[in-house]
């Protein structure tokens, strides 16, 4: 009996998300502007297509406007992010994406709406988005403590997986209801209110670089790339996740072409499939603060790379048919909750091992290794397509997919049994050569 009185106070005692309002304040608002911000990737290809007429060119130019910066400022932004206060630059740059939103229905509504005008209103949002993130990505550790970080990213991916699945399927109703324009006036109300959210964001810690001690950009931008590159856990962990990006941008590539034309699984199997994604999602955000205290977060990042070639093997062999696309649903839902859970807790582990004035510098590092990785594989998968066909994409990026397996098996990351920052169960020190072999990369 005194055993389980003990228990429960542990438990009642142990440190809660509840207890930070401000955290609450920054998911709501985070929440709400991803909503706004899938909901609008949905209404200007349409407005393009439909009240311009684009081109497949200039459609192709409308989506390359968008994700460009992402690749282009990652770097900057991270600097920006650690030199300014994180909870201000989250407010301006939402600030100035609900006015860059309102710029196309104010033009369509006086006749002045053109293919440029979507350039420069896609370009200018991507381009918010990548500040904003660098600051809202690396505020989470200064929103609750470090025992709480894993369980706020997991809050955060999960709220994320609803925003993303509501605004890409509220969007689509959107658009049918009101017309692709209107749709952008909402997208411009999701930036107001999570501008609202986060000026009511308080934090427990605001560590920054001391303005005397700031040097120039490109001098920013290499301290906090070499303090990736010679940290021997982050090094693999940002390496496995730019590989695992390359990867995978191959296998999406043709994702949804291959559903649609070789297995005719048509509109709707391919909305289930993706719908089954989303909820995988959901779950893996979930469950991933209790995976990573029950196994470690070494083993959540392995099992989590390691399920993503065995859930996608069954593409490689799947012919159409409701059996097959049953197979394909589960297959989807597994991979995604295994994929999110492993995301959220690299998150949360690059995050206790950085400095708190390298925090931006850091995520951006691997923003910018990301992001052009997916533009690498893009390319990638046009040209094994063009060889060889599209099922031989999908194969040869399955197959790269076993890379970051492999690259986390000889890493001291998988070693993980806790996460740094609770206690003190870091995998045994490297030996010298990885410690000084920091430059040494691939």
């Amino acid at each position: 009996m005194l055993a389980h009185v003990d228990s429960a106070q542990q438990q009642d005692s142990r440190p809660s998300l509840r207890d930070h309002p401000g955290f609450r304040a920054y998911w709501l608002g985070e929440a709400t502007a991803l909503a706004g911000s899938s909901a609008s990737a949905v209404a200007l290809p349409v407005i393009a297509a439909v009240e311009l007429d684009a081109t497949p060119g200039q459609v192709s130019t409308l989506a390359s406007a968008a994700m460009a910066p992402a690749f282009l400022l990652a770097l900057p932004a991270g600097v920006v992010g650690d030199r300014c206060s994180k909870k201000r630059l989250m407010v301006s740059t939402d600030l100035a994406a609900a006015a860059a939103a309102a710029v196309v229905p104010a033009c369509w509504a006086t006749g002045a709406l053109t293919m440029p005008v979507l350039y420069c209103v896609a370009l200018l949002l991507g381009s918010l988005t990548v500040l904003h993130q660098a600051a809202a990505i690396a505020i989470v550790p200064e929103l609750v403590g470090p025992e709480l970080v894993p369980d706020a990213n997991a809050r955060v991916m999960a709220a994320f997986a609803v925003a993303g699945s509501a605004g890409t399927y509220g969007g689509t109703a959107a658009v049918s209801l009101l017309g692709a324009v209107r749709c952008l006036l909402l997208h411009s109300a999701s930036y107001l209110i999570g501008a609202w959210c986060a000026s009511r964001i308080s934090t427990v810690d605001a560590a920054r670089q001391p303005a005397g001690q700031r040097t120039g950009m490109i001098t920013s931008i290499r301290e906090g790339v070499t303090h990736v590159l010679r940290d021997p856990l982050q090094r693999p962990l940002v390496l496995t996740m730019a590989y695992h990006a390359f990867a995978e941008g191959i296998v999406t590539t043709y994702f949804a072409y291959y559903l649609l034309t070789e297995l005719d699984y048509g509109d709707i199997g391919l909305g289930l499939v993706l719908g089954a994604v989303g909820v995988g999602s959901l779950v893996g955000a979930l469950v991933a603060g209790q995976l990573v205290r029950r196994i470690g977060p070494g083993a959540v990042l392995f099992v989590g790379f390691a399920a993503y070639p065995i859930c996608g093997a069954p593409l490689l062999v799947a012919r159409p048919g409701h059996g097959w696309w049953i197979a394909l649903v589960a297959a989807s839902a597994v991979k995604a909750v295994a994929v999110t859970a492993a995301a959220s807790t690299q998150r949360s582990l690059r995050q206790q091992l950085c400095p708190p004035h390298l925090q931006s510098r850091v995520q951006q590092t691997s923003v910018w290794l990301v992001a052009g990785a997916r533009l690498l594989a893009a390319a990638a998968a046009g040209a094994v397509a063009a060889v060889a066909g599209v099922w031989a994409a999908l194969l040869t990026g399955t197959v790269l997919l076993l890379g970051p397996v492999a690259l986390l098996w000889v890493s001291p990351v998988r070693q993980l049994k806790v996460m740094p920052g609770i206690t003190t169960a870091l995998p045994d020190p490297p030996s010298r050569p990885l410690q000084e072999g920091g430059d040494r990369v691939h």
